[in-house]
């Protein structure tokens, strides 16, 4: 009788646990849609912009840029080991525009809630392809952010199986991975500012910041004149966010959902703020992996819930997709070892990758805070006489303010690279920026795909 008695009492253990595991059905699927949304985003400015940028007649054309660099490291083979891109074997116009477009249906296919491994690497190599020749225009820290990002998410999906819900659950392996990945985003970002300006020590960083950032959103003056205290509230905040609330994503479910909730609503705070392109969605993307699917059946819709938990209940763990799984958490190790280093240096450096796939990177924004805005705007005039009592008219970018009557548009997530780089270039020397005189050059021209960079032509015809 006392065995029967410990066997039930075992069952019952057994099931609870069974009851009380986390899952993470739901997580991959929303990880997976807001992914897919930041790609479609990415690659719909590829569409836009990559061949007044970088094409054949565009402002830093790839074919110059890959001679360049096949010829420093003595051919095309190892520019591509170092440099690794689909446009090594062929970069016209055309193909620029077909890589581009392919990555966007593909991203509509995955908001769809259709994806796996095989989609998930295509849209992985399609945009590192293009971050690897985008020269400035690709500079920044979240296109390498993607690049990782996009990796690891291949890795939640099984091979072939495209439904929102598989046969197979998403290895855990993976959702640490992503948890690690927040980790360094955040952690990144803070150490940056904590070791940088001096103004978000003394937490007066945001009475310049709203003002003085890349490109201001419809929201941006009301945060800039919100009260003093207000303003140091806000600048604890970022320190909390971002310092404080990383070390717990390791932490168990309660501290950990807690942690998710800071970073996830930090985020949306910037993308009120400013125009930050798809940074701050992008950052959201990993913040997801502190939840699991009991925290997501109070926030989602019942029908989806009611999905998800029937594909538990007939779910299996993968053991092909476990043991690859295990292979790209050690792999990902490895490589962790010296970005993990840089951020603990005192001399980080941020928004860097250390080896040619971008598959583990250190991070960082806003080091240091501008305290006055400048900005670059080109003028022209169809007047014989080029003195100043000319009738000078500027050329009004997209999101860049110009017209100080105007209120700044909403851009985010949404990218101007033109717009982005005129913002760095403000604050530096034209030799700085070789570029910006074939800039010149093609407005001079009325060059058609120069001018769709901006908002308008002042002289049309």
């Amino acid at each position: 009788m006392e065995a029967i008695d410990k066997t039930e009492e075992e069952s019952e253990e057994a099931i609870s646990a069974q009851v009380v595991a986390p899952t993470y059905w739901l997580t991959r699927f929303v990880i997976l849609r807001l992914l897919g949304f930041i790609y479609a985003i990415a690659f719909a400015v590829a569409i836009n912009q990559v061949v007044p940028l970088i094409g054949a007649g565009g402002l830093t054309p790839v074919g110059i840029y890959l001679e360049r660099i096949s010829a420093a490291l003595g051919g095309d083979a190892a520019g591509f080991m170092r440099l690794p891109s689909l446009f090594w074997f062929g970069h016209s116009d055309t193909a620029l525009l077909i890589v581009a477009w392919i990555g966007f249906v593909l991203s509509l296919v995955v908001v769809a809630g259709y994806a796996n491994a095989l989609i998930m690497v295509v849209l992985w190599i399609l945009y590192m392809s293009f971050n690897h020749v985008g020269q400035e225009w690709y500079g920044y820290g979240w296109e390498i952010q993607l690049t990782e990002t996009g990796f690891l998410a291949i890795f939640l999906c099984p091979l072939l199986d495209m439904r929102p819900f598989p046969r197979y659950a998403p290895p855990f392996q993976i959702i640490v991975l992503f948890r690690w990945l927040i980790f360094r985003i955040m952690m990144g970002a803070g150490l940056i500012k904590l070791r940088g300006d001096v103004a978000w020590r003394n937490a007066t960083a945001l009475q310049y910041h709203f003002e003085t950032q890349p490109i201001p959103g419809p929201l941006s003056r009301f945060f800039h004149f919100l009260p003093r205290a207000g303003l140091k509230i806000g600048v604890w905040f970022n320190h909390i966010a971002e310092v404080v609330a990383p070390l717990f994503v390791f932490w168990p479910r309660i501290a950990r959902h807690i942690a998710g909730v800071v970073i996830v609503v930090f985020q949306l705070t910037i993308i009120l703020s400013g125009n930050l392109s798809f940074l701050n969605w992008l950052t959201i993307v990993p913040a997801l992996a502190c939840f699991d699917d009991g925290f997501w059946s109070k926030v989602l819709p019942k029908g989806l819930v009611r999905r998800a938990e029937r594909a538990g209940q007939i779910g299996e763990e993968s053991k092909p997709m476990g043991a690859t799984a295990w292979v790209v958490t050690v792999v990902i190790a490895v490589l962790s070892l010296q970005p993990a280093i840089n951020m603990l240096s005192p001399g980080q450096v941020m928004n860097t990758s250390f080896e040619p796939f971008d598959l583990v990177n250190t991070y960082g924004a806003f080091g240091t805070v501008g305290q006055e805005r400048l900005n670059v705007v080109f003028e022209g005039t169809d007047d014989n006489d080029t003195t100043d009592n000319a009738n000078w008219k500027p050329y009004i970018y997209k999101g860049l303010p110009v017209l100080l009557d105007k209120r700044p548009p909403q851009i985010a997530p949404y990218q101007l690279r033109l717009d982005w780089q005129m913002w760095f270039a403000s604050m530096a020397a034209p030799s700085d920026y070789p570029w910006t005189y074939n800039l010149v050059w093609k407005l001079l021209h009325n060059d058609k795909g120069t001018l769709s960079l901006f908002a308008g032509n002042p002289f049309p015809g």
